[in-house]
């Protein structure tokens, strides 16, 4: 089995890598390093059946002989993260809609399967207790540009079931909730990491709005082992999957417990949404994942508790001693 992934220097895409290596596959990235990092495949370019190139998947004819080398694709390259989005809407809409579209139409032509990664963001200022697949999604204006990164990563999974739908393209949505772990930096607002390199270098930890809004985070390693489960089952195409964990924590209390656990003695200073980001900004006050889908379909449960998510992130840190 030969697989490609799009983004594949990224995060996420980095640990996918890896796993799917480790468990005898071929992979193939490709990348334009606008989000990820070379030093995150550095450790995996001599590793035998993996591949790596760096290029825009809006270059066609390169992505069209990648996804022909390939069974399946993770679709993985976006634009992501608050910041990012809120400085470079252009981009963040392009790379999600353009990008997408490119990668469907070249499987398209050889029904190649494609996994493609979408949000927690597209459930919008939605306040259901938790969230399911089928629940309406609701968005704010088109004048607040914090929307614009839900509606490209909605468009995203329209067009993913429609080619399925119409095209019989084999194609699975899944719905990440807050992926976290080592690798991962805090240089579009991704929180975790920005509070742990916050407290590693004695800094004041800095939390946007007043903390009580809350979130699940997720090990990097749940997701990797449930976007491989999920590529192998054929149940989950023409589906959209909620991927997370349900361990529930405010940003206050998730302040406070990375403190704790580095024994740090930095103080906690609340900054306005209006201040970090833009006037206006809104954000959600939940945002907890239903997960009886995952389950029915991989027997999916969460291995790795929030306790365990910082540690590793605060090892990764402490290791690299990359904390600019």
């Amino acid at each position: 089995m030969k697989y490609l992934i799009t983004g594949g220097a990224g995060f996420i895409g980095s640990h996918l890598s890896e796993r799917l290596l480790a468990d005898g596959y071929e992979v193939y990235i490709i990348d334009d390093l606008s989000t990820g990092s070379i030093g995150n495949i550095e450790h995996l370019k001599t590793r035998k059946g993996f591949h790596y190139t760096i290029d825009s998947i809006l270059n066609t004819s390169l992505l069209a002989e990648l996804v022909d080398r390939c069974d399946i694709v993770y679709h993985l390259a976006a634009a992501v993260g608050v910041m990012l989005i809120v400085e470079s809407p252009v981009r963040t809409i392009e790379t999600n809609i353009k990008g997408t579209e490119a990668v469907f139409i070249q499987a398209s032509k050889k029904k190649k399967k494609v996994i493609v990664a979408s949000t927690s963001e597209v459930y919008g200022k939605s306040e259901q207790k938790t969230f399911k697949e089928d629940g309406d999604l609701v968005l704010g204006p088109t004048t607040k540009g914090r929307w614009s990164y839900a509606c490209s990563k909605a468009i995203d999974e329209f067009l993913a079931l429609a080619y399925w739908k119409e095209k019989k393209l084999p194609t699975v949505v899944i719905r990440f909730f807050n992926i976290v772990g080592p690798r991962q930096t805090g240089r579009y607002g991704m929180v975790i990491p920005r509070f742990v390199k916050q407290v590693l270098m004695d800094k004041p930890i800095t939390i946007f709005g007043d903390g009580k809004q809350s979130r699940c985070f997720t090990h990097v390693k749940d997701a990797v082992d449930a976007l491989v489960r999920l590529s192998l089952n054929d149940d989950a195409i023409g589906e959209v999957i909620n991927l997370g964990n349900n361990e529930e924590i405010t940003i206050k209390d998730l302040a406070i417990r990375i403190k704790k656990l580095v024994n740090s003695k930095s103080e906690i200073r609340y900054i306005s949404y209006d201040e970090a980001y833009e006037e206006g900004f809104e954000d959600m006050r939940r945002r907890v994942p239903d997960l009886a889908k995952i389950n029915r379909l991989i027997g999916y449960k969460a291995r790795y508790s929030l306790e365990d998510i910082i540690n590793d992130v605060i090892g990764f840190y402490r290791e690299e001693k990359n904390l600019d």
